[in-house]
């Protein structure tokens, strides 16, 4: 142990002279663990937000009956089954406003609720008569209460006039949810005897056969072990945690060079060691313990900036799921202790790894080969032939999964394949174009300029490759939001055709508003339409109704229809599919889908496929008459309006003032485009600011290697300032190689930016939400990461470029002393 301990110290006393070695080997491992911790941090807050919606008083992890139509059903079923054994509990769902605000209402039988709904929350024996009895209580999650701008034990109005219950915070609950006595649901909702579900436990014998009780009218929806939020927004988080794992790398690739610079420079250090008899078995230990150590203190760093990371990017988030899927994630970080743990293990894992090819270069090295200072990067030479031999068989890879890969996980591996793949290759590029120019140069100093930047490659290709991915990224992402923000304005200007939209609160309300506005000379086209919800073929399905008008023919973003399909809409026998509804249901123009409706099923003919971005549900676009027919129970709520320019302020000003509507019930086109574009852009702030992140610790990757590079330049450096160049020259040139190995570097990132970009909206988006976008190049947004590539390479230089220049002539003359 003594001995250990005196090697320690030995290995040690090198970070005190090389502190800056010292300082990028941190910088390093922290921004490796602080970004992959982060954005695992926001992965694990949106899981527990899922755990939590799915075991709300039996959700998808819940048996239960339910209509085949998705409607509502009378309450004897459930009396029914009650006396045929079934352990079921009722409940009954829908939508209410609550000070504007539209959240989730759920009535719960509490007497009758299974014990086998997983880890939802519970009513203690003392809760439940205040639950139950007049005038009951309205549970409510802390972040839902916030939302509604209430204090707990208030009774706000609902949108019907009716009031809710006194509120009583549950912390356990999903935030969106009121959670009120069944009864009292049925009494907000207008809804007597009526249920949505039927939650069913664990039976003590075996009960009735269910058609024998209820025949046809309900059915058993098995518990899913994954949410169908889950399932959705997997792509979500798998796009994080490839940004997560792409920063961890980049991060790695910092601490690799320091820890391989670091020890080529303690290579006469770990021979002397040797020849005073501490064994290779030793030393490496030592070096291992070195590094653990080293990491540990580095994860703590780092775990700690990942938690305010992800507390600055959850609310951008928590607004893109909410945008994207309608999921309710809390906007304040919650982390447990396995977190931690994780941080912890991923930095003490990523420097073993970053460390593990100097560790083996040093044990097989013989013991006289390290005497000499250049050893290390004269053997990288020889790993050149090795990389470009992995980088092909990755590549091969990379086409089996694009032939063969059906799943997301292959599209996301596709894109690991060509990102890994291009980084193995960079060093050999570079070093055929190197070589290139090193052979049409004619000039001395021209000829040392190819042939120094060759050498220099080696110590510099760790950095280029973390400067590469990040750099792809950055255009492969950039072109998929630049075409996805295009294609949207495009979408959006074609599906938000009328200048002003009501949402009525009922039917009632809705015939009223629409009976006023006949009387209105400004309104020129009233255009109703209606939502109903429906499953085809086990998938959810939304039931659009349009107006027969001609502003949807003009329109509606059609993206392939058969002839005359809008005429052909009008009779109630055919229908739109959405693009991604179309790719999960295998369906098109010409195809028959057949959709449960309350009088029977609906055969419809698909005569058009339309773009339906950032809708999680399929959808089909119906006649709206046809609609209402065959759903009579179709809210008749939803009303878009055709009116002169002039008069739209005055007209939502009178319409809010006659029928008591707030902005959220009425609203212009320009507003709703707005609320629309602002959700858009904030979803895609999160993927903005990981790629700065990811470009920005390129770009430390890059400073670190050629600070550390600097002093062991200097036996290069100094014959050429001994025959007369003068320091700033030299100091000009070195900028120069690395602008040149940057800007190659660059040039190469486009094309592969431009190939990641095609897998991410060809592959990626497809697999993810069925949907294809078209692909376009954006050739000034080229231009301009080549530029910040460039600029980023010249701040990382600027400092070791500003040393060299300054270097007092001293110090170059003792070079000739050491080599000698």
């Amino acid at each position: 142990m003594r001995r250990a301990l005196w090697v320690l110290a030995v290995l040690l006393s090198h970070w005190r002279r090389h502190k800056m070695q010292f300082a990028t080997l941190l910088v390093g491992l922290i921004a490796a663990t602080a970004l992959w911790s982060g954005v695992q941090a926001i992965n694990q807050q949106a899981r527990t937000a899922y755990d939590r919606a799915a075991a709300t008083f039996g959700g998808a992890r819940t048996a239960m009956l339910v209509a085949p139509d998705a409607a509502t059903f009378p309450q004897e079923l459930y009396v029914k089954l009650r006396r045929a054994g079934w352990p079921v509990s009722p409940t009954l769902e829908g939508r209410v406003q609550v000070n504007g605000r539209s959240v989730r209402l759920l009535g719960i039988e509490p007497v009758t609720l299974p014990v086998e709904i997983g880890n939802a929350p519970r009513l203690g024996a003392s809760d439940l008569s205040s639950f139950v009895a007049p005038p009951g209580q309205t549970l409510v999650a802390p972040e839902t209460l916030s939302d509604l701008q209430e204090a707990e034990g208030a009774s706000p109005p609902i949108s019907n006039g009716a009031r809710l219950p006194p509120l009583r915070v549950l912390s356990q609950l999903a935030p969106g949810v009121l959670v009120v006595d069944i009864g009292v649901a049925q009494r907000l909702l207008n809804k007597p005897d009526q249920l949505s579900r039927l939650l069913v436990g664990k039976p003590k014998s075996k009960p009735a056969a269910l058609a024998s009780v209820v025949g046809d009218r309900l059915q058993l929806v098995e518990p899913n072990a994954e949410t169908e939020l889950e399932r959705l927004t997997d792509s979500f988080h798998l796009n994080l945690t490839a940004f997560g794992l792409l920063s961890f790398f980049v991060g790695l690739f910092i601490v690799n060079s320091a820890v391989g610079l670091a020890f080529e420079q303690r290579l006469p250090m770990l021979r002397t060691l040797r020849a005073c008899g501490a064994s290779a078995r030793l030393v490496n230990t030592v070096l291992v313990v070195e590094l653990v150590a080293l990491a540990l203190v580095a994860g703590l760093i780092g775990l700690v900036c990942g938690y305010f990371i992800a507390a600055v990017l959850l609310p951008d988030v928590a607004a893109s799921l909410r945008g994207l899927y309608g999921a309710q994630i809390p906007g304040q970080l919650s982390l447990r202790p396995e977190w931690w743990l994780a941080g912890i293990g991923i930095s003490v894992a990523g420097a073993l790894v970053a460390a593990t090819t100097s560790l083996i270069k040093a044990i097989r090295m013989p013991v006289l080969a390290t005497a000499q200072p250049r050893a290390w990067q004269q053997r990288q030479r020889r790993w050149l032939v090795l990389q470009s031999l992995a980088a092909c068989a990755v590549f091969a890879v990379g086409l089996l999964l694009l032939g063969y890969g059906e799943s997301l996980i292959a599209g996301f591996g596709l894109l690991a394949a060509l990102m890994l793949g291009a980084a193995l290759i960079l060093p050999a590029f570079l070093e055929l174009l190197l070589l290139a120019g090193q052979r049409i140069a004619r000039r001395p100093l021209a000829l040392w300029f190819w042939a120094d930047s060759r050498q220099q490659l080696s110590g510099l290709s760790l950095a280029l490759m973390a400067l590469l991915l990040a750099l792809a990224v950055n255009v492969g992402v950039s072109t998929m939001v630049e075409t996805f923000s295009r294609t949207f304005l495009g979408w959006l200007n074609g599906r938000l055709a009328a200048d002003v939209y009501i949402s009525a609160s009922d039917n009632a309300q809705g015939v009223a508003i629409r009976n006023w506005l006949k009387e209105r000379s400004d309104v020129q086209a009233i255009l109703s339409g209606g939502r109903a919800e429906t499953q085809v073929r086990g998938q959810p399905v939304e039931l659009l109704g349009l107006p027969d008008h001609a502003l949807y023919r003009e329109r509606w973003p059609l993206l392939e229809a058969a002839p005359q399909a809008w005429t052909r809409l009008v009779p109630g026998n055919a229908a739109f599919i959405s693009e991604q509804l179309g790719r999960r249901l295998n369906v098109r123009i010409g195809d028959v889908v057949e959709v449960p409706a309350p009088g029977g099923s609906w055969e419809l003919d698909i005569v058009g496929i339309y773009a339906d971005y950032g809708n999680p549900k399929g959808q089909l676009t119906v006649n709206v008459a046809a609609l209402i027919r065959q759903f009579p129970q179709t809210p008749q709520t939803r009303i878009g309006l055709i009116v002169a320019r002039d008069n739209i302020p005055g007209l939502i000003s009178d319409l809010q003032r006659q029928f008591a509507l707030d902005d959220r019930s009425v609203a212009d086109q320009a507003t709703v485009k707005a609320e629309s574009i602002r959700i858009f852009n904030r979803t895609f702030a999160v993927t903005s600011a990981l790629n700065a992140f990811t470009l920005g610790v390129a770009g430390i990757a890059l400073f670190t290697s050629l600070l550390t590079l600097a002093n062991s330049r200097l036996p290069q450096l100094a014959p050429l300032w001994a025959i007369g160049i003068t320091r700033p020259r030299l100091a000009a040139i070195e900028l120069t190689k690395t602008l040149a190995v940057a800007l190659f570097t660059a040039l190469l990132a486009v094309p592969l930016g431009l190939l990641v970009a095609w897998c991410l909206i060809a592959i990626v988006n497809v697999k993810a939400f069925g949907w294809r976008l078209p692909f376009h190049v954006f050739p000034l947004q080229l231009v301009e990461l080549v530029a910040v590539a460039l600029v980023a390479s010249l701040l990382a230089a600027l400092w070791p470029v500003i040393r060299l220049a300054r270097m007092q002539p001293a110090s170059l003359v003792k070079v000739f002393a050491n080599e000698r």
